[in-house]
């Protein structure tokens, strides 16, 4: 028996890092996936290897920030027979430089990237969601703008530390209904975002554990979220961040 068997999980970001892991174990768990991206040549190639491993998989190219990429993620997972999870995951770190040398333009996109796309998204899971007697929502946040900040990353840390007021806001809400939301809190992810060999072992000081992640070590920590394994867990932060957070 696997964790996942008979559900259906949305999972967005799916075409690297950490949404392709996800998508991937999920896959691998029994989940039925509808999986998104902007880019569809990497995104297909992830679900070629879901399907040639026997697994269920829909792929669903579209920018995040729209309501129309959400409204066809609910329908996709719709003809799978419902959803059971969502793993609310694309973001993007947006411009990087001093905060009053950010333009409207470049704040309104990195918190459209990180924060408006994790509400569309959950305003269009949850009554998929009800209409299943509940569900188990996960937004991938980080460690910059929860427990610290970084030069350059004001907008991209705001939109991530907002993301558990949502968490919490949708517990409040739909908690009673069976739906659980949390937060994962990444620290450094071996990623194509975590940029370059140098920039990688400056991230890697900041953790206890003196290294960043895998991503298939977070994909672990989003399905322990989303599983029954996680049954009372609602409203709650999960870092995954190889201590970082309790080291500074």
């Amino acid at each position: 028996m696997t964790l996942l068997n008979n559900k259906v999980a949305i999972i967005t970001g799916a075409s690297s890092g950490i949404g392709r892991a996800t998508a991937l174990l999920f896959a691998a768990e029994g989940a039925a996936v509808v999986i998104n991206a902007r880019g569809e040549q990497a995104l297909n190639e992830v679900a070629e290897t879901i399907a040639d491993l026997g697994g269920r998989v829909h792929a669903v190219v579209g920018d995040v920030g729209l309501a129309q990429t959400h409204e066809r993620l609910v329908q996709a997972a719709d003809r799978f027979g419902g959803l059971d999870i969502a793993v609310n995951n694309a973001g993007a770190v947006g411009a990087i430089k001093p905060l009053a040398e950010l333009s409207l333009e470049e704040w309104n996109h990195t918190l459209n990237a990180n924060l408006t796309s994790a509400f569309l998204g959950a305003r269009f899971q949850v009554p998929l969601m009800l209409a299943r007697g509940g569900g188990a929502i996960v937004f991938t946040s980080s460690f910059v703008g929860t427990s610290v900040g970084l030069p350059g990353m004001a907008a991209y840390g705001a939109a991530k530390a907002a993301l558990m007021g949502l968490v919490k806001g949708l517990t409040a809400d739909y908690a009673v209904k069976g739906i659980r939301a949390n937060a994962l809190l990444p620290g450094g992810v071996d990623t194509a975002m975590a940029g370059d060999d140098a920039q990688k072992e400056w991230a890697a000081g900041l953790h206890a554990m003196k290294r960043i992640a895998n991503p298939e070590e977070l994909a672990q920590a989003a399905l322990f979220l989303a599983s029954p394994m996680a049954s009372f867990v609602a409203g709650s932060a999960l870092y995954a961040d190889g201590g970082n957070a309790a080291v500074k």
